[in-house]
């Protein structure tokens, strides 16, 4: 009997290998089987918020740029580029919430642990 791994990996590779571009469901579908990083995550390794996926997700608006950089994330994953692969594993690691007493009201925020920084 095939795994379920084996299913999400060739949708994955189709999605990454389809011609045009990426709709907002087939890249949730990327960030979160494929390489199982969340909104935030995925923003952090392409240098912009959490909330701009979230947008191209929902709208189905994905620019050229960040559709590449999906595609070519996820195939160095699949194949098991250990680059790559280190740093999708240190994203996922990386971010924690930390909650912080300000003026009497409690805030949260996200932030690298100390023994990530250092790894």
């Amino acid at each position: 009997m095939p795994k379920p791994e084996g299913l999400t990996q060739a949708i994955c590779q189709a999605l990454a290998g389809k011609i045009g571009t990426l709709r907002g469901v087939e890249l949730r579908y990327i960030r979160s089987a494929g390489l199982g990083l969340s909104q935030p995550a995925l923003g952090k390794l392409m240098d912009i918020d959490g909330q701009s996926i979230a947008r191209w997700e929902k709208s189905g608006k994905v620019p050229r740029w960040a559709d590449k950089l999906v595609r070519l994330l996820y195939a160095g994953h699949a194949q098991g580029n250990e680059p790559i692969c280190r740093v999708i594993e240190r994203i996922k690691t990386v971010e924690r919430i930390v909650v912080q007493e300000d003026r009497g009201r409690w805030m949260p925020s996200m932030q690298e642990s100390a023994d990530t920084i250092a790894a």
